[in-house]
C-alpha cells in the first residue's frame, strides 16, 4: 500500500529510509526469465560470471551488454574480437566440465540442440543455474537479447539492440512481401552435404527475402542429403556459407552439374556463415545480403 504524497515529508528520516530500502529490495530481489526449454530461470542478483556454451550464445551475450561478465566460452567463439580472449571450456559438442566448474559461474548458457544433454544436466545437478537456449525465429533472437539483459542487469543495452534488429527484419519483410518467389537450396555443410528444413532460422531468412526452401519439408532441422536430391529439386539459386568469411569454396563443385538451373544462370551465391548460421543480430546483415542475391536471381530470368 503506497503512502499519499502529502504525508511523505512528515515521515521520520529513518522510517523513510527503511521504506525506500524495502521497495528496492522487492523490485530487485530476483531476476527471472523463461528459457527456450520452457523453464523459469532466476537469479537473486545480476549475473557476474557467465559461461557460454555456443559461439552464438557468446555473441548474443556481448550484444546484450553482458560481455564484461563473460568468464568462459567454447571454441569458435570469435565474435566480437574480445570473445577470442575468453578462457575455453571445450567445444559445444564436448564440454570441459572441470574447466566450467573452475570458473565458478553464476549463469551457464547452454545450446539445446548442440550441447550434450547429459553434460548440461550434470551441470544442473551440481547446482549451477543453466539457461537453455534455441532461437528458431527472428523474434526469438530479439527476445533472447532481452532475456540475457534481464539476467545480467543490462536491460537498456539489450533492449536497444533487440529493437534495432526487430525494425530491420520488419523492413525486409515489407520490402520483399510481394517479390516473385525464388526456389533456393541452402548448403549449411559440404561433407556430409547438409541443408536446413522449414523450421530452421535460416529458412525464415529465405522466406523473408521471398525465397522458397526446396527442403523445407524435411523433419530434421539440419538434414543430411545427397547431391542427387538437390539435382532432383533443381533450385533456381544455390546459397552456401563455406568454411571462412570470404571463401565461397563450397560453390565450385556445383559447376560440375551444368543442367542445374542455378548453374545455368550463375545463381551460385555466397553469404559469410557467421552472418546467417548463428542466431545473432548479425543475421540482419546476412539476410540483407541474401535478399540482394535473390533479387539478382530474379533479374536473370
Amino acid at each position: 500500500m503506497f503512502l499519499r504524497q502529502r504525508h511523505w515529508r512528515s515521515l521520520p528520516t529513518c522510517l523513510f529510509t527503511v521504506l525506500l530500502l524495502a521497495a528496492g529490495g522487492n523490485a530487485f530481489a530476483a531476476r527471472c526469465v523463461d528459457d527456450d526449454a520452457g523453464r523459469r530461470v532466476c537469479l537473486e542478483q545480476p549475473a557476474e560470471r557467465i559461461v557460454a556454451l555456443s559461439p552464438g550464445a557468446t555473441e548474443l551475450l556481448f550484444d546484450a551488454g553482458a560481455g564484461e561478465r563473460l568468464v568462459g566460452a567454447v571454441s569458435f567463439s570469435d565474435f566480437p574480437p574480445a570473445a577470442k580472449a575468453l578462457p575455453r571450456v571445450g567445444s559445444y559438442k564436448r564440454l570441459d566440465m572441470e574447466a566450467i566448474l573452475a570458473l565458478k559461474p553464476d549463469l551457464v548458457v547452454a545450446w539445446i540442440s548442440g550441447n550434450p544433454d547429459t553434460q548440461v544436466q550434470r551441470l544442473e545437478e551440481l547446482g549451477l543455474t543453466v539457461y537453455r537456449g534455441e532461437p528458431l525465429r527472428f523474434a526469438d533472437v530479439a527476445d533472447t537479447l532481452e532475456r540475457f539483459s534481464v539476467l545480467a542487469g543490462t536491460e537498456r543495452a539489450g533492449r536497444a539492440v533487440a529493437d534495432h534488429f526487430r525494425d530491420g527484419i520488419t523492413d525486409l519483410r515489407e520490402r520483399y512481401a510481394d517479390a516473385d518467389p525464388v526456389t533456393v537450396f541452402y548448403e549449411v555443410w559440404e561433407e556430409p552435404l547438409m541443408t536446413v528444413n522449414g523450421e530452421h532460422l535460416i529458412s525464415e531468412a529465405i522466406r523473408v527475402c521471398g525465397g522458397i526452401n526446396v527442403f523445407a519439408d524435411q523433419t530434421s532441422l539440419a538434414p543430411r542429403i545427397g547431391k542427387e536430391a538437390v539435382i532432383a529439386k533443381d533450385p533456381e539459386a544455390i546459397v552456401a556459407g563455406g568454411m571462412g568469411e570470404d571463401n565461397p569454396e563450397w560453390l565450385e563443385p556445383w559447376k560440375r552439374f551444368p543442367a542445374l538451373t542455378a548453374v545455368q544462370r550463375d545463381n551460385l551465391f555466397f553469404v559469410p556463415p557467421s552472418t546467417l548460421q548463428r542466431p545473432t543480430p548479425r543475421m540482419l546483415k546476412g539476410t540483407r545480403l541474401l535478399c540482394r542475391h535473390l533479387e539478382t536471381a530474379r533479374a536473370r530470368r
